[in-house]
């Protein structure tokens, strides 16, 4: 009775999960006949076996079950297997996994330019489907995904994690309120540090046909905030892009960071071998796709943008203008929200603005901590209203798993599903698409020079809010 319980209790949190999809559908039904939830993973890189991985597994194992792992490198699926603690069944080939083991839910986290491959073959194998972001990478593939999710009787679910960061939360609620009345325009500026925003140019993330450029890969995060907290859909977007730091813009380069004579010189040197997480995973598996993990950040196929700047324009008629930049001294973001009755400012991590005395490189390895460290620490909100002085709210904070966003999008669909979310914190394909779609956007205007209209992308119309 408990376990049949739980597994309602799941498909109700599942539903909600979904309910951002752009269609009037019926909610996931994963038709439980006593037994666990079955999930498969395509994609066995970092991101695949620890957060959807090996935490499943530790938190989750009474209501859930892997029942096969795929990825086309074989020792990177080995050492998924056991990294993990499962005994499933390990494939190169996604078909034969899913027809083998019939999966109620797929997860997706391969390289993003394959994400729709696996979304769409997975629904019309009858399936389930939870994907990291981005979606996708291009308005051609977003097309195809809406259209397969409209045509089989499943879903897409995206985990966007920073929705439940409770700093993030915190923000929406005061947006809701109408702290500060209506909402006419927004600055928001992102910045990567020089361990965080140069890993990306080592990766696959290096290349925009593997990756959609940052716009993509990384801002998507920011513009599903963006659109989440405005509440709204973009229309309009204008950017400026380019390459200067990274890629050919340096003067020197080599094979990769181990194999380098300028290791004494290069302020980038990194040496992977200091990590048995990564040689485990990736050094040790590169004979078989000749992944290289430590890549060299100025190789010259490096073709994608290193900082990034966009105006967008909100179906409410709220402006933001938006900035990256990836090679920041100091990792963290700032926010402002200019409204009708006055202003409110946020920030995350700008070492001026803080006391802690964390080091950036520690920074980047707690946001992808997944044992969530929990501290005495606010962090400051300050809202400022039309003649009177500023007020400061501080809101609890958390350390590791991109500040307790990890675990609690985890909690939601695992421990609490029948908890009703007052911040609408669900994320189905149409929120994937239209914070994907700003990117691509972005991308196409630094090519034309021009303005793009997120409705001719395809064919999903810009609302005024969000339903």
């Amino acid at each position: 009775m408990k376990n049949n319980q739980t597994r309602r209790k799941f498909l109700a949190a599942v539903s909600m999960l979904a309910a951002g999809t752009m269609m009037e559908a019926s909610p996931i039904s994963f038709a439980f006949l006593g037994r666990k939830l079955k999930i498969a993973l395509i994609g066995t890189g970092i991101r695949g076996i620890t957060f959807w991985g090996k935490r499943l597994v530790e938190e989750y194992s009474d209501t859930l079950e892997f029942v096969g792992l795929c990825d086309p490198n074989p020792g990177r699926l080995d050492f998924a297997k056991g990294y993990m603690g499962v005994t499933c069944n390990t494939y190169s080939d996604f078909d034969k996994m899913v027809t083998d083991n019939r999966p109620d839910l797929v997860i997706v986290t391969t390289t993003d330019s394959t994400h729709h491959e696996y979304i769409i073959r997975g629904l019309e194998l009858g399936c389930d489907i939870l994907t990291e972001k981005p979606m996708t990478t291009d308005e051609v593939k977003c097309q195809q995904i809406l259209d397969a999710e409209r045509k089989h009787n499943n879903k897409v679910i995206v985990g966007f994690n920073y929705r439940w960061m409770p700093y993030n939360t915190k923000i929406k609620q005061l947006l809701m309120e109408e702290t500060i009345g209506q909402v006419t325009s927004v600055d928001f500026n992102w910045y990567l540090n020089t361990y965080h925003g140069a890993s990306y140019f080592r990766r696959w993330h290096g290349l925009r046909q593997t990756g959609g450029t940052l716009w993509v890969h990384k801002a998507t995060h920011h513009f599903d905030l963006l659109n989440w907290w405005l509440n709204s859909d973009p229309m309009e977007v204008f950017a400026y892009g380019d390459l200067e730091h990274y890629g050919s813009s340096n003067s020197f380069r080599g094979n990769n960071c181990r194999d380098c004579q300028h290791t004494k010189s290069c302020d980038y040197h990194w040496d992977i071998t200091k990590s048995k997480m990564n040689m485990d995973l990736y050094v040790n598996n590169e004979k078989h796709d000749g992944y290289i993990r430590d890549n060299c950040l100025f190789r010259k196929e490096i073709n994608i943008y290193d900082k990034m700047s966009s105006q967008i324009k909100y179906a409410n008629g709220t402006v933001v203008n938006y900035s990256l930049t990836t090679y920041s001294p100091f990792e963290g973001w700032r926010i402002a929200f200019n409204g009708t009755k006055g202003r409110i400012e946020a920030w995350y991590d700008i070492p001026y603005r803080k006391t802690d005395q964390l080091s950036q490189e520690e920074l980047h390895a707690l946001e992808m901590e997944q044992n969530l460290k929990e501290v005495e620490e606010f962090k400051p909100l300050i809202v400022h209203h039309l003649w009177e002085d500023h007020k400061t709210i501080q809101v609890p904070m958390e350390r590791g798993g991109h500040g307790g966003g990890d675990k609690r999008l985890h909690e939601k669909i695992f421990k609490l599903p029948d908890t009703q979310d007052p911040f609408d914190r669900a994320a189905g394909v149409r929120d994937g698409a239209m914070s994907i779609l700003i990117g691509i956007g972005a991308r196409k205007s630094i090519e034309s020079g021009h303005p793009v209209k997120i409705a001719e992308l395809t064919d999903l119309e810009p609302r005024q809010k969000r339903l």
